[in-house]
């Protein structure tokens, strides 16, 4: 199917004719420069896209992603020397930083049927014949779930489809209770910490969670080492920490974890699952859920497997045991430094992790290769006579796997240096073949739309902006969104949820970020499995690493823009407008949940009637629900105008201000501020339920794990029914987007009143 849908976005770059221009003509100012700085800052850009080399990718991958690295590793530690060694090199200042993290590791699994019949689970990968790092057993982790709670369990198994809570719903309506079983889902639709957070919510004791082949397996392409897709016993390890609470060390929440800093006693971690829960290969799977009676599974449930998908509970019973070393390790973050010519005090952070659950060439290593290359590409231009006017600080973070440990302790440790001076956080994770992805603040969209015109998709041979508008065109879900594509100024970005070492600057600090990768047309499925190799990397995805270069490209040049502006490349139209977007969705959330209970009502009463009418059935009383409240969203949408207007105003000012320039010690003020306006949307107190996550526009679902809930605090109290809790939150996000507004209208008249005295 990503095949099918590549080939219509290659047609539709042909027959594409959009209202404006796709490319970024070479004499068009840039966001936040003169024209005499744009002339300037092209030129060594263009010296910049000509360095980065996938001779260079490919032989970083081979050498990083050699030997297992997992956190703990001897060779995890052998990595971060190794790139301080190449940091150093190519000119930066550049040391380690450590930490001390709790990083629990398997000494016990086991998982048996053992009734009606006896089977035990291999819960183990094999090495493959051709694939040369697959045999490194000793140094490879077992196939386990970090930061699953230790336990000894026998129960009746149930099949919970994806271990959602709208699963959930559908096997109460079928009578089916999981207290007091273990259940077991499928990876996929949510973040799998999510799936035993659910499972234990309704009183199950235990949680196993397979890759059903037709998610990742057979059914979507051919198994490796013939195909990309997951081989039978191959297992996708993962953490399961609840970070929709808190991500980072489980014992040090908000606080960055050094040798004496105060620890919560393991018990009192909250972060840490209630039940055990340990993954396992669809091979694995396949005679627990065989042994399955009860209902046959609705068919939206039932998966690739050659079975009848039944949901139990029983006959089949599963013996479940999961024991833990609870240690404490170190992560080493590498952190390297360019200091700014005339704006040292102001940051730009581009980070990709380093360590891996086993070798990890896709994830991290095909972004920690495109990272090293900017950075290589960067010192290069230095030594030509570049000079970035901000500091640059390249990251390579350890402990990102289990639960973004390197990244949320460096950012919890350093935070108030962060919040005074952090302009932009750039991610990448890892990367493929394909078109570009990006999300994050919507107000650098503008940035986005701006670097993506100027990078060559290396194989569509047009920009990275023409051939993400015609896969957006390919992929709309309405003639609405097809339109947008076709006529917005600036196609959209994503919103950020979690999952990669973004969230602490996001999230927590507040601070202006950007995730971005290439992909969707290479099929992985060997994610955190021992298949992540080398050997599969290159015959299955990037295989002439063009778009690790695509992407050391892109964010290169983000990097140097926001470097080298005359002022910061800030655009707040994009924010105002996805802003309103949200808020109506909103709208239209609590109108669907409104419609949806007078609809569930009637026909509780409609049935009712029938009973009265029909002395053949029983007659009882309707069980009715409270229609949903109305909410006032006047406060929102007030505050949104305000955001609207203060965003053309500063467009405006901003224009001006490149026409006819502003003196350095003006740009230097206007930029601080600048610097300060993500963190307006931010609030001190934070989120319901989980306060380390303190922005209001963005945060990872509370039942969703990575998937973004936009204006969360709303959105997810309209979700749970928690209406009181919605009217709250409506009147702190009308707030943080007027303090926006306020803040945006005030840089705007500093801006506008810079100008002036230029003329």
């Amino acid at each position: 199917m990503r095949r099918i849908a590549s080939a219509v976005v290659l047609c539709l770059l042909v027959f594409l004719t959009p209202a404006r221009s796709a490319e970024q003509p070479a004499s068009a100012t840039l966001t936040g420069f003169t024209a005499e700085s744009t002339r300037s800052e092209r030129e060594w850009e263009e010296k910049f896209k000509q360095i980065p080399s996938p001779d260079n990718m490919r032989e970083s991958m081979r050498r990083l992603s050699a030997r297992p690295h997992h956190v703990g590793s001897p060779y995890d530690k052998d990595n971060a020397e190794w790139i301080l060694a190449r940091f150093k090199e190519y000119g930066w200042e550049a040391q380690i930083e450590t930490f001390d993290v709790l990083f629990p590791t398997p000494k016990t699994r086991l998982v048996e049927l053992v009734a009606p019949t006896r089977f035990t689970a291999k819960l183990e990968e094999p090495a493959l014949a051709n694939d040369p790092t697959s045999n490194q057993k000793s140094e490879q982790l077992p196939t386990y779930n970090a930061y699953s709670h230790d336990g000894d369990v026998t129960a009746p198994l149930v099949f919970v489809n994806y271990g959602l809570p709208a699963d959930y719903e559908k096997l109460d309506r079928l009578g089916i209770s999981v207290k007091g079983a273990i259940v077991i889902a499928k990876y996929g639709n949510s973040w799998r910490g999510i799936k035993p957070k659910v499972a234990a919510e309704h009183g199950a004791i235990g949680c196993l969670i397979y890759s059903d082949p037709k998610d990742d397996g057979y059914a979507v392409d051919q198994t490796f080492p013939d195909g990309p897709m997951r081989p039978k016993d191959g297992v996708q390890r993962g953490s399961v920490m609840d970070m929709p609470l808190y991500p980072g060390d489980p014992l040090t929440p908000g606080v960055g974890a050094k040798p004496d800093t105060k620890r919560l006693k393991l018990e009192d971690s909250q972060s840490i699952t209630k039940i055990p829960v340990l993954p396992i290969s669809y091979a694995d799977a396949q005679p627990l859920l065989a042994a399955l009676g009860g209902p046959v599974a609705p068919e939206e449930w039932r998966g690739g497997l050659p079975i009848t998908y039944h949901i139990g509970a029983g006959p089949a019973k599963v013996h479940l045991v999961v024991k833990s070393n609870w240690d404490i390790k170190k992560v080493y973050d590498v952190v390297a430094r360019m200091p700014g010519s005339s704006a040292p005090d102001q940051w730009i952070v581009r980070g990709n992790h380093h360590d891996a659950w086993v070798n990890g060439a896709e994830d991290p290593e095909s972004g920690q290769m495109a990272l090293l290359e900017e950075a290589r590409a960067l010192g290069e231009l230095r030594k030509q006579g570049w000079k970035p006017k901000r500091t640059i600080i390249y990251c390579a973070w350890d402990g990102e796997e289990p639960m973004l440990l390197g990244s949320t302790e460096w950012g919890e440790f350093h935070a108030e240096e962060l919040k005074q001076h952090g302009a932009i956080y750039i991610n990448s994770d890892g990367n493929g073949r394909g078109y570009l992805g990006a999300s994050g603040s919507h107000s650098l969209e503008h940035l986005v739309n701006e670097v993506a015109k100027d990078v060559r998709d290396p194989e569509a041979k047009v920009s990275a902006w023409k051939r993400l508008q015609a896969t957006t065109i390919a992929n709309a879900k309405s003639a609405d969104d097809r339109s947008e594509a076709r006529t917005r100024g600036d196609l959209r970005i994503g919103a950020l949820g979690s999952g990669s070492d973004y969230t602490v600057f996001l999230d927590h600090l507040g601070m202006a970020t950007l995730d971005i990768g290439y992909g969707g047309e290479d099929d992985g499925g060997i994610y955190h499995s021992i298949y992540d190799d080398f050997y599969w990397y290159t015959h299955f995805s990037d295989t002439t690493f063009v778009y690790g270069r695509a992407l050391s490209q892109t964010i290169g040049l983000a990097v140097m823009r926001f470097a080298d502006a005359d002022i910061l490349p800030y655009e707040f139209s994009g924010l105002a407008d996805t802003a309103r977007k949200y808020s109506k969705q909103l709208q239209t959330l609590l109108k669907n949940k409104q419609d949806e209970v007078q609809e569930q009502n009637q026909q509780l009463q409609d049935g009712v009637f029938a009973a009265v009418n029909d002395p053949r059935r029983p007659q009882v009383a309707p069980k009715t629900e409270a229609v949903p409240p109305h909410i006032n969203f006047a406060p929102l949408e007030n505050a949104l105008d305000a955001l609207t207007r203060s965003a053309d105003r500063y467009k405006k000012a901003l224009s001006g201000a490149q026409e006819r320039g502003v003196a350095e010690a003006s740009m230097t003020a206007i930029n601080e501020r600048l610097i300060q306006a993500e963190r307006q949307l931010t609030n001190n107190d934070g989120l319901k339920r989980r306060p380390w996550f303190k922005h209001l526009l963005y945060a990872p679902g509370w039942y969703t794990g990575y998937g973004a809930k936009t204006m969360p605090g709303i959105r997810e109290a309209i979700e749970e029914k928690r209406y009181a809790d919605a009217e709250a939150e409506v009147q702190r996000v009308a707030k943080a987007l007027a303090d926006e507004a306020s803040w945006i209208d005030t840089t705007a008249g500093e801006l506008e009143k810079a100008t002036a005295t230029q003329k």
